[in-house]
């Protein structure tokens, strides 16, 4: 059992230990054991010390194989980019969007716990998609994205998107090698969202507030929520985004290749 989160996923289950040695992303794996110990400071029925030892050691082999990950993408000249969000929250449709408009060339590692559907969507807009399957696991973790690296073609792309499973509570206690995260909440979810799941917001590099077409519809103060981003992670960029205003979806693109300049 994968103690933090329960879902049914054994630590077998997380991956292989790889042999040879990779340095460790030093801030990936802070943000990693700081979720982690967030989890446990907020359910008392976790914290015990072996419960503790286990979960310490998940997340050291995680962080390991994440920091491989990471290693490969650097290796490629490859930018990582880690999509998080309740489900429903449009992190597809982006993709979709984006396929058609973006000037860098990217790929996609999909998780859902079913279905192959999201990966079919992106491969339709004539982008590289790999599905990743986690059954009842309720997030990806660095062992299922080295699985995905194999059949990308990373010599032939400047972007990796991780597009995790919907859930707002376990990704973020995983690294997954990624070197920026993008967290979406969407108006429909109501102006709550950010305030009652820190720990996500808190891991963000960039908050993506979706679906504001819908404004007009719905009781959401997107003023509140933009100051709740900025109280729990101070200057952290937030963009607004309708995928029926192209130039919100532009603001997004221009933002990516901005990160994607500053690291080549």
């Amino acid at each position: 059992m994968c103690k933090d989160c329960g879902c049914s996923v054994t630590e077998h289950s997380h991956g292989h230990h790889h042999d040879h040695e990779h340095d460790h992303d030093h801030h990936g794996h802070s943000h990693a054991h700081q979720a982690a110990h967030e989890t446990l400071h907020h359910n008392p029925q976790l914290n015990d010390k072996k419960t503790i030892d286990v979960i310490t050691k998940i997340l050291d082999k995680n962080d390991h194989e994440a920091g491989h990950n990471r290693a490969h993408f650097d290796d490629h000249g490859v930018l990582s980019i880690n999509l998080m969000s309740s489900p429903g929250s449009g992190k597809t449709t982006l993709l979709e969007q984006m396929a058609e408009r973006a000037p860098f060339r990217f790929g996609v590692i999909e998780g859902d716990l079913e279905t192959s559907r999201d990966a079919e969507r992106i491969k339709a807009k004539g982008v590289p998609a790999y599905q990743i399957q986690t059954g009842s696991a309720c997030h990806l973790d660095a062992f299922m994205v080295h699985e995905g690296l194999h059949d990308m073609p990373l010599d032939d792309l400047d972007v990796c998107f991780i597009e995790n499973v919907g859930n707002l509570v376990c990704p973020a206690s995983y690294d997954v090698g990624s070197h920026l995260n993008i967290v979406l909440v969407s108006v429909p979810e109501g102006s709550d969202k950010i305030e009652k799941y820190p720990v996500m917001f808190r891991q963000a590099d960039l908050v993506l507030i979706t679906k504001t077409d819908l404004l007009p519809y719905f009781d959401y103060d997107i003023e509140h929520e933009k100051a709740e981003a900025r109280k729990i992670k101070p200057g952290v960029d937030i963009l607004e985004v309708s995928i029926k205003d192209e130039a919100s979806v532009q603001r997004v693109i221009e933002w990516i290749e901005f990160k994607r300049r500053m690291r080549s």
